[in-house]
């Protein structure tokens, strides 16, 4: 009994000028079981053959007859054309019909990396958030002029970002005392979103105040922390600083 879908195939093979070869392997699981070719009028090998007779799945014929139909109707009906790619590709008869070529995985994308620059004017209103974060109350009027004067004695904050998300903020400051042998750089200010606690922000942003130190002359950097900020403590303690003084304050 025949297979429609074969008769088919071979009815569009004829009309291009072609001829359908079947596999004479009628056991099912043998390995040209169900296979197809294609050759020209002269019996030569076009598509799907190789030294031992067809290959071919019946559905690669039909893409293979279906794209020589779109793209190469006018070819003569003697000599079939293979369908044409941006490079040629001869396939000689006694060669299998060769294996597509594998396509390369896409690249997986690439997380965003933490970078640091000096804040800017345009960063108030963010700073702000961070800034209450810490427990104090602030405006961006005053943020902006106090970025202004620090920009001025060269003592800009440093911020860290996160795909373009402003993340967290650190202060610079160098003081020259009567008691020290050379200037002591200080961290007035240190504090890091919540949702981006655990990045490794924290130790960029002292990383950064550290360089800029050095750069600035200092031996010796310090920095103060509210009692209640356990966590905080923990952070510098980790850092490498040491609890060395107690901090006492009185409003003017």
């Amino acid at each position: 009994m025949s297979d429609p879908r074969i008769d088919e195939l071979a009815e569009s093979a004829r009309n291009r000028g072609l001829k359908l070869v079947r596999s004479r392997v009628r056991t099912p699981g043998k390995r040209r079981f169900g296979k197809v070719g294609l050759t020209d009028t002269r019996g030569k090998p076009v598509f799907g053959m190789d030294a031992k007779g067809p290959i071919g799945k019946p559905e690669d014929v039909e893409d293979y007859l279906r794209n020589l139909g779109a793209k190469d109707w006018g070819a003569s009906l003697d000599v079939a054309v293979l369908p044409r790619k941006k490079k040629p590709r001869h396939v000689a008869a006694n060669d299998a019909e060769p294996a597509p070529k594998p396509q390369a995985p896409p690249k997986p994308k690439q997380k965003p990396k933490p970078k640091l620059r000096e804040a800017k004017p345009g960063d108030a209103p963010r700073l702000v958030e961070l800034i209450q974060e810490l427990g104090h109350t602030v405006t961006e009027k005053q943020v902006r002029k106090n970025l202004a004067t620090l920009r001025k004695v060269d003592e800009t904050p440093i911020v860290a970002t996160l795909d373009k998300r402003l993340l967290g903020l650190v202060g610079v400051h160098r003081m020259i005392t009567v008691h020290r042998p050379a200037p002591v750089g200080r961290i007035p200010v240190l504090v890091v979103a919540k949702e981006a606690q655990g990045l490794g922000l924290g130790r960029m942003l002292v990383d950064a105040v550290e360089q800029w130190c050095r750069k600035k002359g200092c031996q010796l950097i310090e920095v103060t922390s509210n009692d209640r900020r356990a966590a905080a403590h923990a952070f510098y303690r980790h850092m490498g600083y040491e609890r060395s003084s107690i901090r006492f304050f009185k409003k003017l």
